[in-house]
């Protein structure tokens, strides 16, 4: 472990509180947690939409927006999964400080590691979204194909196939996509987090 002897955090003269108020609404993290193809984007993608158009500051980071750029020097084994999941809940504190609604879509495969995330960036600051979709439908709507490749050996450490996915035990909303339409999904959202904004 590197020393942080001389790492001492600056407090600045604006506040989170006082972004908030100049934006008009509460900050927020909201986390989507899902299987490949479950709908995380999606439905992640819509709620940003809703938001902005109703005059809400928001940032959206998908996985692989985020693997394509400050994570792209991690891998998908367990201890790259890791340290995503762990930048991911350091950037999102530092984008719900800034006083925005921040809203992350990625597999995040490991109960340890969200509830870290969410203690990183303050549990009253946080909403997990478990997006379920059996499997068998997220393959079917695999488009890229990685489900096969997974099965077929071509892709290793593949959440669901070949690596674990740990069911959230208590998320704040799930949001069964293959019951719901999309408008439902985001509804469903909507409905928990009015009142936090």
């Amino acid at each position: 472990m590197k020393e942080k002897l001389h790492v001492v955090p600056h407090l600045h003269k604006v506040n989170k509180q006082e972004r908030e108020k100049l934006n008009g609404h509460k900050a927020l993290a909201i986390w989507f947690v899902g299987l490949s193809g479950s709908g995380k984007s999606t439905l992640s993608g819509a709620l940003e939409q809703y938001l902005h158009e109703n005059g809400i500051h928001t940032y959206l980071l998908d996985g692989d927006n985020v693997r394509s750029g400050i994570n792209s020097d991690l891998d998908f084994t367990m201890e790259g999964r890791k340290e995503n999941v762990r930048r991911i809940g350091e950037i999102m504190n530092l984008f719900v400080n800034s006083g925005l609604v921040t809203i992350s879509a990625f597999i995040s495969p490991l109960a340890e590691d969200r509830e870290k995330a969410k203690k990183v960036i303050g549990e009253e600051n946080f909403v997990e979204v478990y997006v379920k979709c059996p499997i068998e439908v997220c393959e079917s709507r695999d488009v890229k194909g990685l489900y096969a490749k997974a099965r077929a050996g071509e892709i290793t450490n593949f959440t669901g196939i070949n690596s674990p996915f740990e069911e959230p035990e208590n998320p704040d909303v799930i949001v069964e996509t293959d019951k719901l339409t999309l408008e439902e999904g985001l509804n469903k959202v909507l409905s928990h987090i009015k009142a936090r904004l």
